[in-house]
């Protein structure tokens, strides 16, 4: 975990390079192993990635290839600024990104148009298990840390002094008209159980999902236990890989032992990858 030290020093430095640019600066544009992004210059993570070492995602992006073809349709839940969905789309027939920050979409948007990425539909939303309104907190120094408040303010989650804002959101069930996909990503920084519950249909009919687990976005955003979390994928899905543990486990059983214990030692995962077989 990082230090309350380390993030308020990297808040203050984020919010002092944007305001040593200037007041009408309010992108930076840097050439990537991806393409050309346009990035907040106050961002200290995804960002500063892209400003210092021209790429970000990658190797999730090759870990998920194998899932891949050039027929295949992508929805992607928690897009960002693109860093994945843009390299996902030269490898696909067309993607989905869904992006709930309103300021963060402005780059998605941008990035999308820069890199001609024609088959990568934006779409601004947040995803829920039902449509509503909530509350949602727009970090500065990690924008990719944006979220819905949580139920449980701990200070990583407002040491930058995230503007809270109420935006719309929505069961995918309810929104997407098209259901199946091949793959699916979700990365929503705590969400990510409100979000499968509203698109069971959409699950059931897609072929793999690769999602982000923390245990402290569980237990502080969402809420939730490992049992809750695993009860809206395992009706649709049969097997799990643990990339940082090289692990593949094949019955539900096995699923919750691992997890439940990952979760007892706050070890996450950026992105378990569940499948039918």
């Amino acid at each position: 975990m990082v230090s309350r030290f380390r993030l308020v020093v990297g808040a203050l430095i984020g919010s002092f390079t944007k305001k040593i640019l200037g007041p009408y600066v309010h992108a930076l544009v840097v050439k990537t192993e991806s393409g050309l992004f346009a990035i907040d210059p106050e961002d200290r993570r995804v960002g500063k990635e892209l400003r210092m070492n021209g790429k970000y995602g990658l190797d999730e992006v090759a870990r998920l290839q194998p899932y891949l073809n050039l027929d295949s349709r992508v929805l992607v839940v928690g897009a960002h600024i693109g860093t994945l969905a843009i390299p996902i789309a030269k490898l696909c027939k067309e993607v989905i990104a869904i992006e709930a920050n309103p300021r963060t979409f402005e780059f998605l948007e941008m990035n999308i148009a820069m890199n001609k990425a024609d088959n990568c539909r934006a779409v601004n939303i947040a995803v829920s298990d039902r449509d509503e309104t909530i509350d949602f907190l727009l970090s500065r120094a990690n924008s990719g840390g944006s979220k819905r408040v949580p139920k449980i303010k701990r200070f990583m989650y407002y040491y930058d002094h995230p503007e809270k804002i109420s935006i719309r959101a929505v069961s995918l069930d309810r929104y997407l008209e098209r259901k199946g996909f091949d793959l699916i990503v979700m990365d929503i920084e705590g969400s990510e159980y409100f979000a499968l519950k509203g698109m069971q249909d959409i699950l059931s009919k897609s072929n793999v999902l690769a999602v982000e687990f923390l245990p402290h976005h569980l237990k502080n955003v969402s809420g939730v236990s490992v049992e809750e979390f695993l009860s809206v994928i395992t009706p649709h899905f049969s097997r799990v890989i643990i990339p940082s543990k090289k692990l593949t486990l094949n019955n539900v059983s096995e699923f919750a032992g691992t997890l439940s214990e990952m979760y007892a030692l706050e070890q996450g995962e950026e992105g378990l990858v569940f499948t039918k077989h």
